[in-house]
Order: C-alpha cells, then structure tokens, then sequence
C-alpha cells in the first residue's frame, strides 16, 4: 500500500516535469547560436529548430522503455506461483474470457501506432514553430483548445452523442482560447509601443523599427498551435480506437510512440538535408540545426533536460491516473498551465499590464470551466442538464437485483443467498439432486 507521501510527490512531480518541459523548450528558443559576439542583438540569431526539438520529445518518450524492461527482468528473476486445481481452472478461465474481450497488440500490429506517432509528430513540430512566435502562457493556455477538436471529432468518428451542456462548454473553450489569443498579442504589441514612445520623447529623431508588428506575430503563432490540436486530437481520437481493440501497457504504447516518430523523423533527415529545402526555411535546416545544437552547451544541456522532463512527465501522469484518478490528472494539468506563467513572469519572460492581462486572466478562467465542464467535474446548470431517463431512475436498481438474483455465485459483493431471496444447503446431503426450481431427495 503506498504511503501517505506517495501521491503528493506524484502530484509535484508531475507538474514540475510538466512545467519545465513548456519552460525548458521556450528557453531554448531564447539561446543565441550564431553571431553572439555581435554588439547589436538584432544580428544574434537564435535557435529556432522546431525539427530537433520534436526529435526530443521522441527520445524522451522512448526512457518511457526503461521502468518498462526493468519489470519484464523483475518479473523474470520470481518464481511461477503455485495454483490450486481450483484456482487455476478459475485463472484459466477469466484468461479466456479477456482474450476473448481484447487482444494483445503484439506483432505486426504494434505498427498500428505509426500514425498516431505521425500525428503526434506534425501537431508538436507545429505547436514548437508557435512556441517561437508566442509567449510561453500563451502557448500553454492555448493548447487548451485540445478538448474542442477532441469532441468534434469523438462526434464525426467515434459516434459519440454530446449533450448540450457538452457543446456549450466547448463553445465556453473557444471563446477562453479566442480571449487569451488576443490578451496575448495585445501585451506583445503594447510593450514595444511604449518603449517606442519613451525613445521618441528623448531623442525625436529615432526611426521607426522594420519588420513585422508584435501583433501579427503572436497571431501567427496562436494559429500554429491551434492548427496542432486537430492533429493532437486525431493522434487521441485514433489511440482510443486502437485501445478498444487491444490491450496494451500506457508505458510500452508511449514509448513504441516515441520510437516510430523518430524512425520517421530520421527517414525523412535526407530529404529536409536538401539544398532546396533547407534553404526555404531556417526551420527544416537539419544540418545548420544539428551543428548549432552540439556547438552550444547551453541548448545541447536544454535539449537533454526537455527529454528526460518528458518520460518523467508521462510516467508520473500515467501513476497519478492509476493511484489517484483521471480527474486528479486533470486538475493537476491545470495548476501547470497556472505555474508555467507565474514561472514565466517571475523570470521576466512576461510582463502584467493593466488591463491587458485581465482577459488573458479571464479567458484562462473560461478555458478551465469550459474543459471542466466538458469532463463532468463541475455541475452543468439545470437548464443544461440532460434528462434522467427512467432505466437512470428506477430501473437501475432493478437491473442491479435481477443482475444478482440471477448470479449463482458471490463476485465482489457482501450478499449472502439468504438476503437475494435464495435458500438451500451449505452442503447438499448425501443422494440430494438439484431441480431447475428447488431441491428434491431420492
């Protein structure tokens, strides 16, 4: 039984390995790799390799192998238990009937996970080119919007039914994400124009800054993130598809994950290594990338640190389902949204201003309520509500006794034959024979 410790520090650690992979990818964005001994920083060139950064997620869901392969060993080391006849013929069949249920994804049909690992793939490169483009809340907050296209797509294929309520709360999730897009962009742009304006007052003569405005930049980049979702919620959509067909271990499917998408990501090093393409884009660079990240500590140690924060974040995410519950998950996800931008502003990454940072506020505070009441972890109000049908109401507790009277057998409940309306011997007495309606003696 774990101790009274254990669940609080899966809790911290899951959202301080969940906080300082977000924080850890945005530092570094931050690192300068070329021309850092420039006086002027608008010559620095910084690290901005979404490709490689995707890479590191991958390699950290592939540790997820390790606590993996050190039970298959523990396992191994034991000796076999001893059945009972009794009990083996019961483990046998409660065998049979689970295999009959699902089947082990073993074989040929472990590549069924190659395209949820494709989808993974284009969704985070995605979400780390808007990383480059957005602050770091921002890019938290509006990954929120994964619920949306989660139930949008449960709807389209796996012909899920929502309630309204359900549909209300994602359209309370569009307009929280829509909110905290805008708070971002607003805050992004109004620093410039004051520090614009302060350098206007003391020297009139100033220029005017070339290049995109801030505004169009965040935009750019909420789009990137947002775009990502639809294939995150794929990846979702398709692994419980997966899942409902055959069984296997969260940690090994993690990990097989993690190996398929750097299988492709490194298939696919040749053509991005092309002359043509990588000079399109400084993102899909692989070999400028490569040399900028074992030339500089700073981002080889970051990029280190961003894989292991990753296994360590899906293992404790997989434990906190399993010892507390998906709920506890969900809030916990929650309060590392709110510490990646406390984090954020007490670095200086981020700064409050007023009123700017009251509709980043209130549109966290929609994006909460709206997943929370998506996931049923608040109460919808009565005019939401879906009906109680009458199996719901009255006839649950029947099913429930016809359930039991109809079981000849004690399963995990406390019922005695006697209190289910049943009566009869212990022991059948010698030359007793049972009868479909009681017990008759030669």
């Amino acid at each position: 039984m774990p101790s009274s410790l254990y669940v609080p520090i899966l809790l911290a650690g899951m959202i301080i390995t969940g906080s300082s992979n977000s924080l850890w990818s945005k530092w570094q964005d931050m690192q300068c790799v070329e021309n850092c001994g420039d006086p002027n920083p608008a010559n620095h060139v910084l690290y901005e390799q979404p490709v490689w950064q995707t890479l590191q997620m991958f390699l950290g869901e592939m540790l997820c192998f390790l606590p993996v392969a050190y039970t298959w060993l523990r396992t191994r080391q034991r000796t076999a238990p001893v059945f009972l006849p009794s009990d083996l013929g019961e483990d046998v069949h409660l065998s049979t009937k689970l295999e009959e249920d699902s089947q082990e994804l073993r074989g040929w049909k472990v590549l069924l996970l190659w395209f949820p690992a494709a989808c993974d793939l284009t969704g985070t490169t995605l979400m780390n080119v808007g990383l480059l483009y957005t602050p770091v809340s921002i890019y938290q907050m509006t990954r929120g919007a994964l619920v949306l296209f989660v139930g949008v797509l449960s709807v389209v294929f796996l012909r899920r039914r929502l309630w309204l309520y359900q549909w209300v709360s994602l359209l309370t999730v569009m307009a929280g994400v829509s909110l905290v897009g805008y708070s971002g962009s607003l805050i992004k742009d109004a620093l410039p124009s004051t520090l614009r304006s302060f350098l206007s007052d003391a020297d009139p003569s100033t220029p005017e800054p070339v290049g995109d405005p801030e505004v169009t930049k965040v935009l750019v980049g909420v789009f990137f993130i947002l775009f990502a979702q639809v294939f995150t919620a794929t990846q979702f959509v398709v692994e419980e598809k997966i899942m409902a067909r055959y069984s296997v271990a969260p940690l090994v499917a993690v990990g097989y994950e993690g190996l398929f998408g750097a299988l492709t990501i490194f298939l696919c090093m040749p053509i991005l290594a092309m002359p043509s393409i990588a000079s399109s884009s400084p993102f899909f660079d692989l070999p400028r990338g490569w040399y900028q990240l074992v030339n500089t500590p700073s981002v080889l140690g970051s990029g280190i640190a961003i894989a292991f924060s990753i296994s360590l974040f899906n293992y404790f995410g997989l434990s906190v389902t399993r010892h507390v519950s998906a709920t506890a998950r969900s809030l916990t996800d929650t309060c590392r949204t709110l510490s990646i931008w406390l984090v954020s502003l007490g670095l200086g990454w981020e700064k409050l201003v007023f009123p700017i940072s009251l509709l980043q506020v209130l549109g966290f505070s929609f994006l909460v309520y709206g997943t929370f009441l998506f996931n049923g972890l608040v109460n919808a109000p009565l005019f939401l509500r879906p009906p109680l049908t009458l199996e719901e109401t009255a006839g649950g507790d029947a099913e429930e006794g016809e359930a039991l009277l109809a079981s000849q057998h004690l399963d995990d409940t406390a019922a005695l034959p006697v209190d289910l309306g049943q009566s009869g011997y212990d022991v059948l007495p010698k030359d007793a024979r049972v009868h479909a309606q009681g017990v008759s003696e030669d």
